[in-house]
């Protein structure tokens, strides 16, 4: 595949798992002991949770042709890179400074909801974007 072909099966294969997955978990699955947490407004403004999942599907359709093998038979490899790398680099940007700067009842239940989200997350999205990156036939 060319390194520098945007892919938008990747944008899909982000942002339609990722805002499902983050409102059911966020709003209604978990909805109480996000609320027992006292961090988030009582209405939520879910275009601005939304644009921001489309800049990170681009982001993310941009950059993994340029960082991940993208051979058909190489899709499994990539796929752990991906959830690897950027699992890694969205909790340290979403998790991590949250549970620093913002008030909570309690910062050990925060990390752990929010890193049981990023994985679940980064679980899903990462073969998706894998496959949809590899090199066509």
């Amino acid at each position: 595949m060319d390194r520098t072909r945007f892919s938008w099966w990747a944008v899909a294969a982000y942002l339609v798992p990722t805002f499902p997955l983050g409102y059911f978990w966020h709003l209604t699955t978990f909805r109480e002991q996000y609320e027992r947490l006292a961090i988030y407004r009582s209405e939520v403004l879910i275009p601005l949770g939304l644009a921001s999942m489309v800049i990170q599907a681009l982001a993310f359709a941009w950059a993994y042709p340029r960082l991940f093998a993208t051979a058909r038979e190489s899709w499994r490899r990539g796929a752990l890179g991906f959830f690897v790398v950027f699992g890694a680099l969205a909790w340290s940007f979403t998790t991590l400074p949250v549970a620093a700067k913002y008030q909570m009842t309690s910062v050990p239940s925060f990390l752990l909801l929010e890193s049981a989200f990023t994985i679940v997350q980064f679980a899903v999205v990462s073969p998706l974007i894998a496959l949809a990156c590899r090199e066509r036939r």
